[in-house]
């Protein structure tokens, strides 16, 4: 996200201040700007990078120096992480972001959440929305958990004078360079994939993230949260769209819940014996087999952009992925 993010506002801006930690490489934000251009050189020269880590308050600090507008897309996934780790950079690092903004006098905050950290509802038709109760009890999942924690740090900002805007990005889908997050999905089906589970959710394009991210942030609107998702889509629609994208068979074996959370505990086991991260483990379990619709109205109201569909989303992905195959 934060890749694609940079590569928008050098669009506009002749320089963009980004952090990275000390032994981060920026191969893959290299691999980003080569989705958009042949230029890479070009643009990587006007990013100047500052190094500091969510768990290092003074580098962090340090980091703010002349800066009056931030962008905050750091976080960590739970597949492969501890509780204490999720908590710490996602929960107390935003915490320590805020604090840091307030004390420098920020122009303008914008914080990348998920819709993991929206409510839910009861009946899968009914599509969640930005004043959908939220029950913290309720929430499983520990990255959901830590997203919606810091959300609540944002919302303290804002409260003590901060300008901010949240954003719930849906499932984000993109070119990374990378085999994480939801690029692992492109690789799975690139290589065959013939199962699909129950279940769906919202996705988005990660391009319209970011330009609605920009348009946020450089609006004069502060206080709000907004849900960015481009299209309600099954598990087995977006699988089928990727295998298209990719000439491959579309998936047509159809994997239970039940079965799901069973492989991810064994691929939990199998990574405390071997040390050898799973492509999955039970939360992500849960998540493949969930059925929510998100209402992506009031972000169409406020801003009133179109957001790309989803299909030609994934077939832009898998087209560039094969050309650089080739």
């Amino acid at each position: 996200m934060g890749g694609h993010l940079i590569w928008h506002l050098l669009q506009k801006y002749d320089k963009v201040v980004a952090i990275k930690r000390a032994n981060s490489r920026i191969s893959q934000l290299e691999a980003i700007f080569s989705f958009y251009t042949d230029d890479i050189n070009s643009y990587m020269k006007r990013v100047e990078w500052r190094i500091a880590d969510m768990l290092d308050e003074k580098s962090l600090r340090e980091s703010f120096n002349g800066i009056d507008t931030i962008y905050h897309c750091a976080a960590m996934v739970s597949l492969g992480g501890s509780g204490s780790a999720i908590t710490d950079i996602n929960v107390t690092g935003t915490a320590v972001m805020v604090k840091i903004a307030l004390e420098h006098k920020i122009k303008k905050f914008c914080f990348v959440s998920s819709i993991a950290a929206c409510g839910h509802t009861l009946n899968s038709e009914i599509l969640v929305d930005e004043n959908t109760p939220v029950y913290p009890e309720t929430i499983k999942s520990l990255y959901a958990q830590s997203k919606y924690l810091a959300e609540q740090e944002v919302w303290k900002g804002i409260k003590s004078g901060l300008n901010a805007v949240i954003v719930n990005p849906g499932v984000i889908l993109g070119f990374s360079g990378s085999q994480s997050g939801s690029a692992r999905i492109f690789s799975l089906v690139k290589k065959g994939l013939i199962f699909y589970t129950p279940g769906g959710s919202g996705y988005v394009d990660v391009k319209d993230v970011a330009i609605m991210m920009i348009a946020l942030t450089e609006s004069e609107i502060t206080g709000e949260r907004y849900i960015l998702v481009g299209e309600n889509k099954t598990n087995k629609e977006i699988l089928s769209a990727i295998a298209s994208g990719y000439g491959k068979i579309k998936p047509f074996i159809g994997i239970n819940r039940n079965l799901m959370l069973m492989m991810g505990g064994l691929a939990e086991l199998i990574f405390k014996i071997t040390g050898i991260k799973p492509l999955f483990d039970r939360e992500a379990a849960k998540s493949a087999t969930n059925l929510s619709g998100y209402s992506n109205e009031k972000i169409l109201k406020t801003l009133q952009i179109k957001f790309t569909p989803i299909d030609s989303c994934i077939s832009g992905v898998c087209q560039f992925d094969r050309k650089e195959i080739n």
